[in-house]
């Protein structure tokens, strides 16, 4: 059996990197706003830094937690059928800004369903696929059950509206079943038949205009108040304002109300304005560094189910990071999604980090 003295300290180092980045930035992108909206500049922060101390102390406990007890059907239905009542039960709770993502408790607690869906997807794939590695040409027994849970999770985030995270969830799945040894071939052919689908997701009308302004953006400062291109307009502003070395911490000028979101869905735009290409790429490498470690600790996993959970949340991570950069930069079309560890979002914040102890926890058996 693999032995391994301590978990990956390059591994736990790096998180704890990013958490202390994004504190520090989003205090930085919402404190103006704050001031005005709260009259106190420390709104924001203040909920941020309470769930990374429940974050950090939750990574912590599942760091030494045994892992084979989510490799257990009990544990795997349980998790089922409370996040699929979660995702069910917000589209009966008063929706925000047209959606309903967020279960509240009060006036200053919140709680998004489709954060816990990431973890227990790719845990419950680990453990139907751990038995299944060399049956993955077996339609009836092998991917159509396990496509049933991620279609599920997919379709109630889609609804809610969340098409975002739904490709997080959906490209997460495609990852851990090549993992398993599914062919290319195969997948493409999935994905050619869910285009249909895609097609009259994206025909939506306020989707529609967010593609067609990505497609032909106009930043015109005399139309850049339009809707659909507003946003990803002062995002750029931002990213070019930022130069080599940045405008300073805290002297970011898109923040103070012309960039939407600045702490969490374009909290990068602040923190590429505000240190510039050197801390922008100062954060990527912290990612880089993240996601090498993710996956040596995946790849070095004699256990298939250590193996596919291990990948499966590095996956996750990293594609999260990946659409909400691109995002900023105008390489996809605009959509809500924050960056894990770093934008304003206590449930993101927490999961992401409980998922990170389990992860910190296989690399200490891993070879």
């Amino acid at each position: 059996m693999a032995k391994r003295i301590g978990v990956d300290k390059w591994l736990f180092f790096t998180t704890l990197a990013l958490v202390v980045t994004g504190l520090a930035m989003v205090f930085s992108a919402s404190a103006v706003v704050d001031q005005e909206k709260y009259h106190s500049a420390y709104t924001f922060i203040f909920t941020q830094g309470i769930w990374a101390a429940v974050g950090v102390l939750a990574m912590l406990v599942l760091m030494h937690a045994d892992i084979n007890r989510y490799n257990s059907p009990r544990f795997i239905y349980s998790a089922l059928c409370a996040t699929t009542m979660l995702l069910v039960i917000v589209f009966f709770i008063p929706g925000s800004h047209h959606t309903h993502r967020w279960i509240r408790f009060g006036s200053f607690f919140t709680f998004q369903p489709s954060e816990i869906a990431k973890p227990v997807l790719v845990i419950f794939l680990a453990w139907f696929l751990q038995k299944r590695l060399g049956q993955m040409h077996d339609w009836r027994h092998t991917l159509l059950p396990a496509a049933i849970v991620p279609l599920l999770f997919a379709g109630l985030v889609v609804l809610q509206p969340d098409l975002g995270t739904a490709m997080v969830l959906s490209g997460a799945t495609a990852m851990m079943l090549i993992l398993a040894g599914l062919e290319w071939k195969f997948l493409l052919g999935v994905f050619c038949a869910a285009l249909p689908a895609l097609a009259v997701l994206l025909l939506v009308p306020w989707r529609f205009a967010r593609l067609l302004a990505f497609l032909h953006p106009n930043c015109d400062a005399r139309v850049a108040t339009n809707a659909a291109s507003y946003h990803v307009c002062q995002s750029l502003i931002a990213v070019g304002a930022g130069g080599l070395t940045g405008r300073g911490y805290m002297e970011g000028m898109q923040k103070l109300f012309y960039l939407p979101e600045a702490a969490t869905d374009f909290i990068f735009a602040n923190i590429a304005e505000e240190l510039g290409l050197a801390g922008s790429m100062f954060l990527l490498v912290l990612f880089v560094v993240f996601g090498v470690r993710g996956l040596r600790t995946a790849f070095r996993s004699t256990d298939p189910f250590a193996r596919l959970v291990a990948f499966g949340i590095t996956t996750t991570i990293l594609l999260q990071a990946f659409f909400n950069i691109s995002v900023v930069l105008s390489l996809v079309p605009t959509k809500g999604i924050p960056l894990p560890l770093i934008s304003h979002g206590g449930t993101s914040l927490f999961c992401t980090l409980a998922s990170i102890g389990i992860l910190l926890n296989i690399s200490r058996r891993a070879e």
